[in-house]
């Protein structure tokens, strides 16, 4: 990585001095949040009720087609078609669907309108219809924005320091065993992290999305948490009775299968936003916000990027001001980049080489030997 973060290709067959990846600076900068926000045109904090919901509208309206399509059409394929054609939809339906995920992601956030309520209903619904508990989620993810890089308090994709490293993970590390567990995290990763709170912040005791009286609520949250577990029970008797009319398979194929492939994406998305070679984490002697919420990297997801609402390749910007709308979000970045300079971190590596890279090199974080900042780890692949 050059100059503002930028990963430059060096020829086939050689490496860079330091193996491409320039760690990002871990030292306190010398611009502040409010020398980042004035570099950003005041109009990208304005949020539009239209602009929003049109973005919903639109996805769902393709969503619709997509599912109309499918179900009417899919079933007079000849059989190896037929597996094909579904497999297609599930693909092209599942990106749509995420898209849908990132709007009430935004909701989450308070970056869909100027009225928290109306984000919130709007959150609710398309969270929910997605089977995410809408509220577990929105706090716990706010804890997350709150202390992203920090070992002991950040709330997903926390990695583990050398001591804490397990056997089954050494056992892993060759590439048999990482395709297993990029498989694992990518199907059941999301639903474990709901449930199990697998991949999150360490608490004393049992951590769970779906339980008011988890130890990552609050009492002035646990009654949302329930009104979470109302709308995903909701949803889920919605699916019992269409399986019961229409059957199992039917119910897979149209709304199962995207299910999975939305699931993976978000599970993927996030990793890759925070899970980088170059990335600093940080224990509690060396942690600030403004160090933590630059510890993310942006990545080029192509024309999924815009597909994703720019999520993808505008995490640092959404990092540092949350409630910004997503339709702003690339003004921003483009806006901020200069401030920023080498804290800013961009990677245009292809995704899939990506993941197989963080999977092999992001196995666990250690301090350098002999460093004196000792608050700062980084990632580290010697087993």
């Amino acid at each position: 990585m050059g100059a503002g973060g930028r990963m430059s290709v060096p020829p086939e067959g050689k490496k860079s001095k330091s193996d491409v990846i320039q760690r990002v600076p871990h030292s306190k900068p010398q611009f502040s949040l409010g020398d980042i926000k004035k570099a950003i045109p005041p109009h990208c904090f304005q949020r539009s009720v239209l602009r929003s919901f049109s973005y919903v509208v639109y996805d769902l309206t393709i969503a619709s087609l997509l599912c109309y399509v499918a179900s009417t059409y899919i079933q007079f394929l000849p059989n190896p078609l037929c597996y094909f054609g579904w497999l297609l939809y599930w693909i092209c339906q599942g990106c749509v669907l995420t898209g849908v995920w990132v709007v009430a992601h935004e909701c989450g956030h308070h970056a869909f309108s100027d009225y928290q309520w109306l984000d919130d209903t709007v959150g609710l619904i398309l969270h929910s219809s997605l089977l995410v508990p809408y509220f577990s989620w929105k706090y716990s993810h706010r804890r997350h924005h709150s202390n992203t890089g920090s070992l002991e308090r950040d709330e997903v994709f926390v990695p583990r320091v050398k001591s804490g490293i397990r056997w089954i993970s050494k056992n892993l590390n060759n590439p048999p065993g990482r395709v297993l567990l990029l498989v694992f995290q990518l199907t059941l990763g999301w639903p474990l992290y709901l449930m199990f709170n697998v991949s999150g912040r360490h608490y004393d005791r049992f951590a769970c999305h779906y339980n008011p009286n988890s130890p990552m609520y609050s009492d002035r949250e646990r009654a949302q948490i329930l009104i979470s577990d109302a709308g995903v029970l909701a949803v889920t008797c919605g699916l019992y009775r269409l399986t019961a009319a229409k059957g199992l398979a039917w119910v897979f194929c149209v709304y199962g299968g995207p299910l999975l492939v939305v699931n993976g994406f978000l599970v993927l998305i996030t990793y890759l936003q925070h899970t980088h070679p170059s990335l600093p984490h940080y224990d509690s002697s060396g942690w600030d916000w403004l160090r933590g919420a630059l510890a993310t990297v942006d990545r080029d997801w192509g024309i999924l990027n815009k597909v994703f609402r720019n999520i993808t390749d505008t995490h640092v910007s959404h990092h540092l001001f949350s409630t910004m709308p997503h339709y702003h979000a690339m003004e921003a970045t483009k806006a901020i980049k200069p401030i920023l300079w080498n804290y800013y971190q961009f990677d245009g590596t292809p995704i899939f080489k990506a993941m197989w890279r963080e999977a092999k090199e992001c196995i666990y974080v250690e301090r350098d030997e002999g460093d004196q900042n000792k608050g700062v780890f980084w990632y580290n692949n010697t087993l």
